[in-house]
């Protein structure tokens, strides 16, 4: 299986492994060092918190060698008038009768309650290569559907915004 990613995903995802191996590790290390001097392991619970600090940053280290490892570097072939990846989408959500914008991403930059949406998502699936001015059914992983209307299009392009989950 691999991971459909920018090469701005990836550079960003070397540029955070870089840091948590280079500085991060040796600080922990010596912070696991410094508490374990503390007596008792059983009761020192400054030695516990630094032990799952360590713990969570091999493990952020081995997702993110996982990542690039299997990376499939893609990049936005959208036309002019198209929504591709990275764009900015005016969305008007015909059944609430509300308009929204969401810009459609990677599925590691997605953050839905900032309006970034995955590629993935039934949402970013639907508005994906489709034009301003669409009637576009969205059907969500329930099996219900919904129809948004695409207002307009802002082509943006890979910023490197938005942090890597």
């Amino acid at each position: 299986m691999h991971n459909d990613l920018t090469a701005q995903d990836i550079a960003m995802m070397q540029k955070e492994l870089d840091h948590r191996k280079l500085e991060l590790m040796p600080e922990l290390i010596e912070e696991v060092k410094r508490t374990r001097a503390f007596g008792d392991l059983s009761e020192n619970f400054e030695y516990k918190a630094a032990k799952q600090a360590q713990n969570r940053n091999r493990s952020r280290i081995r997702y993110l060698e996982r990542m690039i490892k299997s990376a499939h570097v893609i990049e936005d072939k959208a036309a002019a008038d198209e929504v591709g990846l990275f764009d900015k989408v005016e969305l008007y959500f015909e059944d609430d009768d509300e308009t929204e914008t969401i810009q459609v991403v990677t599925t590691v930059r997605c953050d839905p309650l900032q309006g970034r949406i995955s590629r993935e998502a039934p949402l970013g699936k639907a508005v994906l290569g489709k034009k301003q001015g669409d009637h576009v059914t969205v059907t969500t992983e329930d099996g219900d559907t919904y129809t948004v209307v695409i207002r307009s299009i802002s082509k943006q392009a890979d910023d490197g915004s938005g942090s890597i989950l």
